[in-house]
């Protein structure tokens, strides 16, 4: 009875250092291993949380992604996106210029309607650019005349890149000056759309302002049977001289 005894006692010890030894050799295995998944996930959860706080406290509180903010996140833009594009009148678009707190407020470039509500201080009533609300002033984002050029209307606006006739072209034939004028006036025209597309690509790429919608109706604002309108003041002295692009071509020349 004791030998028995003493070998379920030998028994239970054998079966507990082969546990033991199972459970070192576990261990073991799994320090071979190197990190697990869970320590990755661990690492990239705490670059994560890292990364937003520093974007957080570097952009003054304004974003956790480090400036980025798409689209679908910003309500405004998603409302307009789910309502669809709007159509305007220039006599409907006036009411949208911020005198109405009830309305959002816009601005066209280009016949594009875009929404600058999130700037009331620049765009709003006394704003600085306040003047550019509820209205298409496509030409006055090519000449600059804030006064006399808030309007659509583009006929013409070419000739604020084309040369004055400063002095006299005796070395050309008619022809040859034909020409030339019908070259500039074409590259003239090139630079206008490059303007606008330039200053409606501001609009639309900007982070707090989003495209709504077209103006329709435009009543004939920019058809040449309309009367074409003169260069404002400002426009008129920003053109080029041809004694200064003679000057251009001479040393081009050499």
């Amino acid at each position: 009875m004791s030998e028995l005894r003493q070998r379920q006692t030998a028994a239970t010890s054998e079966s507990s250092r082969d546990t033991n030894t199972t459970t070192q050799r576990t261990r073991r295995t799994s320090e071979d291993r190197g990190i697990s998944v869970l320590d990755i996930l661990r690492i990239l959860v705490t670059l994560i949380i890292t990364s937003c706080g520093l974007s957080y406290y570097v952009t003054n509180s304004e974003s956790v992604l480090w400036g980025y903010r798409p689209w679908y996140t910003r309500w405004p833009v998603l409302k307009a996106y789910l309502t669809g594009p709007i159509s305007l009148t220039p006599n409907q678009l006036s009411l949208y210029n911020g005198s109405d707190p009830s309305l959002p407020i816009y601005l066209a470039v280009n016949g594009s309607i875009f929404d600058v509500s999130a700037n009331p201080g620049m765009y709003g009533p006394g704003g600085g650019y306040g003047f550019f609300s509820g209205r298409d002033a496509s030409r006055a984002f090519v000449t600059g005349c804030f006064e006399e050029d808030l309007t659509s209307d583009l006929v013409g606006v070419e000739e604020m890149f084309i040369p004055v006739e400063d002095v006299p072209d005796e070395d050309i034939t008619n022809a040859q000056k034909k020409i030339r004028k019908e070259r500039e006036r074409r590259l003239a025209r090139q630079q206008v759309e490059k303007t606008i597309a330039r200053w409606e690509g501001f609009f639309r790429n900007h982070r707090k302002y989003f495209q709504v919608g077209r103006v329709v109706g435009d009543d004939g604002v920019g058809d040449e049977s309309w009367g074409k309108r003169a260069l404002c003041e400002a426009a008129q002295s920003q053109r080029p001289k041809r004694s200064e692009e003679n000057e251009k071509n001479d040393k081009s020349e050499k």
